[in-house]
C-alpha cells in the first residue's frame, strides 16, 4: 500500500494585502471556458436532454434511469483508470492548450450531434447509439477538465487563481441559466397551454421532440463559440518539445514511480481522500436532488425548472462568493466552512417535508400566497437549496483553487490527474447507500443520510491537511 510522504507545507499562511482590482484578459478567457463548458450540464444532463433521452429514445422511463445509471458509471470507471495517466503525459509536454482545442474540436461536434437521437420507433439513431455517444462526451469533458485545470496555474497569475476559479464557476451557472430560460422560453414551452407562443422556434415539431433535440446543437455550438477567447488569450505553458509518444510513456512510468515509491506528497494524498468523500456525498446530492423534490416535496415538472433556475441564480453568486472566501480565510479554510454550511443546509432539507420542519415542527396548512412554493415548509425547502448552491458552487472554486497551492507547478498535469481521479473513483458509493437506505428504511429522507456523513468524512479529513493558507497579493 502507498505511503504518503511528510513534504513541507507549499506556502505559509500569510495575511492579505489588498486585491488585485481586476482580473487580466488572460484570466478572463481562461474563465470563459467554464461559461461555454457548464451549459452541457444543465441543458443536456439535468433538465432537458438527458431526461428526454431516459422516456422517449429508450421508450421507458425506468429502464431509461437504469441505462443512463449504467453508461455514467463505465464513463467515470473509464476515466479513473486514465485520466491521471493523461495529466502526467501533459507534463512531460508542457503546452495544454493544444490538447484543449483538440477535444474541444472531437466533444462539440458530438454533443451537436445529439440531435440525431431520435424517439423510439422513428427514424433516426438509438438507444445504442445514444449510450455510445453520451459516454464519448462524458470521457472527453472529463479528459478536458485535467487539462483546462492544470492550465489555471499559468493562465492566471497565483494571486488572482481564486477569483478567477470562482469566476468561472459563476459564468458557467449565468450562461447555463441564460440557456435554459432560452431552450425553454422558445423551443418547450410554446403550445403549452397559458404560454403565449403557439409553435417553436423554426417551426421544430413538438410530436418528433425536436424542441428538447435542438439542446444538443445550440449547447455544441456555444461551446465552440465560447472556447475561442481561451485559445486566443489565455497564458500557457511553453512546449518541452518532448514526442506525444514518449511523453505517454515517460508520463506514464513517472505517475507510477510516483505511487510506488511513496513520493505524493502527504497534504496531496490526504487532500486528494477528503475531496473524494464530500465529492462523492456531492455528486451523489445532485443525480438523486430532482428526483428527491419531486418524490418528498410533491414537486411537479414546473417546480422543479422554477428550483433549477433559482439554483443556478444562486451559483452565480456562489462562484464570486467562493473567490472571495478564498482570499479572505485561504482555499484551506473556505473550503472547510463551505462544507459545514452545505452540510447545514442539506439537514435542514432532509428534515423537511410537506407538512414538517426540522421533523417535530408542524406549521399547520396555511399558505404564504397562492402559486408556486407558497407554504412555509416550500420555502424552507427552497432557501435551505439556494444555501446549498452557493455554498456548494463555492466548494468547487475552492477545492480547484487549493489544488493549485498543495501542487508542484512542475506537475500540475499529474496531480489534476490524481485530482480527476478523486472525482471519479468510487463516484458509484453515493448512489449505492442512497439507494440501500432508501430501500432498508423506505423512506428518501433515510436515503440522504448517507450523503450527510460521506460529506462529514471529507470535512474531518480536510483537518489534517496543511498549506492552503492566505497569501501575499502581489502588487
Amino acid at each position: 500500500m502507498t505511503e504518503i510522504t511528510d513534504l513541507p507545507v507549499p506556502e505559509a499562511a500569510t495575511p492579505p494585502s489588498k486585491a488585485r482590482s481586476r482580473l487580466d484578459l488572460s484570466a478572463w478567457a481562461w474563465s470563459l471556458y467554464q461559461g461555454a463548458r457548464d451549459p452541457y450540464i444543465i441543458l443536456i444532463g439535468t433538465y432537458v436532454f438527458v431526461p428526454y433521452f431516459a422516456t422517449a429514445v429508450v421508450g421507458d422511463a425506468v429502464r431509461g434511469q437504469s441505462v443512463v445509471a449504467g453508461y455514467s458509471l463505465a464513463s467515470n470507471l473509464f476515466v479513473a483508470a486514465t485520466a491521471p495517466f493523461l495529466g502526467a503525459a501533459v507534463d512531460q509536454m508542457g503546452a495544454r492548450r493544444p490538447w484543449l482545442l483538440a477535444l474541444t474540436l472531437i466533444t462539440a461536434p458530438l454533443i451537436i450531434a445529439l440531435w440525431a437521437l431520435t424517439p423510439a420507433g422513428t427514424p433516426g439513431l438509438g438507444v445504442l447509439a445514444g449510450v455510445a455517444m453520451l459516454t464519448a462526451i462524458a470521457v472527453l469533458l472529463s479528459y478536458a477538465d485535467v487539462f483546462y485545470n492544470a492550465m489555471l496555474m499559468s493562465a492566471v497569475r497565483r494571486p488572482d487563481q481564486a477569483a478567477a476559479s470562482g469566476m468561472a464557476f459563476s459564468l458557467g451557472n449565468a450562461t447555463s441559466i441564460f440557456m435554459l430560460v432560452a431552450v425553454l422560453a422558445f423551443f418547450v414551452l410554446p403550445g403549452q397551454p397559458g404560454w403565449p407562443v403557439a409553435t417553436p422556434l423554426f417551426g421544430l415539431d413538438a410530436t418528433l421532440r425536436e424542441p428538447e433535440r435542438i439542446s444538443g446543437p445550440i449547447v455544441g455550438l456555444f461551446l465552440l463559440l465560447g472556447a475561442v477567447p481561451l485559445f486566443l488569450f489565455a497564458r500557457d505553458a511553453k512546449p518541452t518539445g518532448v514526442p506525444a509518444g514518449k511523453a505517454f510513456g515517460d508520463g506514464a512510468r513517472h505517475l507510477i514511480s510516483l505511487v510506488r515509491s511513496a513520493r505524493v506528497p502527504r497534504d496531496v494524498g490526504v487532500y486528494l481522500l477528503a475531496r473524494m468523500f464530500y465529492i462523492d456525498g456531492k455528486m451523489a446530492m445532485l443525480v438523486f436532488g430532482g428526483v428527491y423534490a419531486a418524490g418528498v416535496m410533491g414537486w411537479g415538472v414546473t417546480e422543479l425548472l422554477a428550483l433549477g433556475l433559482i439554483v443556478c441564480i444562486a451559483g452565480v453568486a456562489g462562484g464570486v462568493f467562493g473567490g472571495w472566501l478564498d482570499n479572505r480565510l485561504g482555499p484551506r479554510g473556505a473550503f472547510k466552512l463551505e462544507i459545514w454550511v452545505t452540510i447545514i443546509a442539506l439537514v435542514a432539507q432532509i428534515t423537511t417535508s410537506p407538512t414538517r420542519i426540522l421533523y417535530f415542527w408542524s406549521p399547520g396548512e396555511a399558505r404564504l400566497w397562492t402559486g408556486l412554493f407558497g407554504s412555509v415548509p416550500e420555502m424552507v425547502y427552497l432557501a435551505a437549496a439556494i444555501v446549498v448552491s452557493v455554498f456548494g458552487t463555492a466548494s468547487w472554486a475552492s477545492s480547484r483553487t487549493l489544488m493549485t497551492r498543495l501542487t508542484p507547478p512542475e506537475e500540475a498535469g499529474t496531480f489534476f490527474g490524481l485530482f480527476a481521479l478523486s472525482q471519479t473513483a468510487t463516484m458509484w458509493l453515493g448512489p449505492l447507500l442512497v439507494d440501500a437506505f432508501t430501500r432498508a428504511f423506505r423512506s428518501q429522507q433515510a436515503g440522504f443520510v448517507p450523503i450527510v456523513v460521506l460529506m462529514a468524512i471529507g470535512l474531518a479529513l480536510l483537518h489534517f491537511v496543511r498549506g492552503g493558507g492566505r497569501i501575499a497579493q502581489e502588487a
